[in-house]
């Protein structure tokens, strides 16, 4: 089944990072962080829609990088117990076979 969830995540930057372009370096990475992802309690997040929010960065918990929280919303797919899925195999190796 797919579905339309908001979800937060929370990314670290150094501070080369804080300067004009600091909000285009956000999104891209909130993308490429939550996209392609696997959680236990929301499944596969296939694709992310819209960045809802990007919150201000918080005192940093390790020195050299800085948390900055961020909402997205995305689309995630989450196989049903003994649900079959079609897909395509894309790679295989020794360790496994990547579906598309």
């Amino acid at each position: 089944m797919f579905y339309h969830i908001s979800l937060d995540h929370e990314i670290m930057l150094y501070p080369r990072y804080f300067g004009p372009q600091l909000m285009d370096t956000v999104k891209q990475k909130l993308f490429t962080e939550v996209e392609g992802t696997c959680t236990g309690k929301y499944g596969f997040v296939i694709a992310v829609t819209t960045i809802d929010c990007v919150g201000a960065g918080l005192d940093p918990a390790w020195p050299g990088l800085c948390p900055v929280p961020g909402q997205v919303q995305g689309h995630r797919l989450q196989a049903l117990q003994g649900g079959v899925l079609d897909a395509v195999v894309t790679q295989v190796n020794r360790w496994a076979c990547s579906p598309r």
